[in-house]
């Protein structure tokens, strides 16, 4: 398997400014094809409008969601021009409710999707939205840059989040081309059960897999010293300085990740290197 079709959703003049660049890198690093996907987001609620409204009042809102996708395409336009490799942009309109769906149809067409972390000072509402249809609706694997960037030593330390669920195993398998181009990989088993089918050797039979694959990876176990396993991760992910965390992603429904908390929003939330998710 191999990265030829890349795709990057954009609602937001910064996350063009911020995401773009990222996604221009690691395209022309594996000679694929970038598209950007810039939205026009109209975020009038399901019902929003009273009864009796002007269908003009609605014509507007998709009118200015139109105007601001065009703009966004233009921006990236300007930015992808100077650039040797494929690339495609093209602008939609959606209204919020409607993401999943015009998100999920574009993402199942492509190997890897590229987007900026979802949570903090200035983030906006699509930007989880896009990850979860792409995931979900899309089926498509997830790479997500905290600040949009692309580091330097970008993959050439990888660390696997290896907690034996689908999940798990569904991203390392989709990462397999990262890992195979890695200096150096480690799998981390955090607190593994007593009764798993690996108790005896946990990450055995993962790094064997992966050898078959040319990848030399090692195996760390430790313990959870912090409340919440997320935290360990990442913890873990700065002390060997690793660039990039693979993580199955939502192992809980996403309704008691959003109210509850989980691994995959935590790190969602607090990572400052770049995570691999797949569900």
């Amino acid at each position: 398997m191999a990265y030829k079709s890349i795709l990057t959703f954009l609602a937001g003049e910064t996350e063009v400014a911020g995401t773009l660049p990222g996604a221009i890198q690691f395209a022309a690093r594996h000679d694929a094809h970038l598209t950007a996907c810039l939205l026009g987001v109209d975020m009038t609620p399901a019902g929003g409008f009273y009864m009796g409204a002007s269908p003009l009042l609605l014509q507007e809102t998709l009118e200015r969601a139109q105007a601001e996708a065009e703009a966004l395409e233009a921006q990236a336009r300007k930015l992808l021009g100077g650039e040797t490799l494929r690339w495609g942009a093209e602008s939609a309109v959606a209204q919020y409710g409607g993401l999943p769906s015009l998100v999920g149809l574009r993402a199942r067409f492509s190997d890897l999707v590229i987007q900026s972390r979802p949570y903090g000072a200035g983030a906006l509402p699509s930007q989880e939205a896009a990850i979860e249809a792409a995931l979900f609706e899309g089926q498509a694997p997830v790479l997500v840059l905290p600040d949009g960037s692309l580091p330097d030593a970008f993959g050439e330390r990888v660390m696997i989040a290896w907690n034996q669920s689908n999940e798990a195993l569904s991203a390392v398998r989709r990462a397999l081309p990262l890992l195979q181009a890695a200096d150096s990989v480690q799998v981390v088993v955090i607190d593994p059960p007593a009764h798993s089918p690996e108790r005896s050797d946990p990450g055995g039979m993962l790094t064997q897999m992966l050898a078959r694959h040319g990848v030399r990876a090692e195996v760390s176990v430790l313990a959870k010293t912090l409340p919440r396993v997320s935290d360990v991760l990442m913890r873990h992910m700065e002390d060997i300085d690793a660039s990039l965390m693979v993580m199955g992603a939502y192992g809980h429904s996403r309704l008691r990740e959003a109210i509850l908390g989980g691994a995959t929003r935590n790190v969602l939330e607090n990572a400052k290197r770049a995570v691999f998710l797949a569900h």
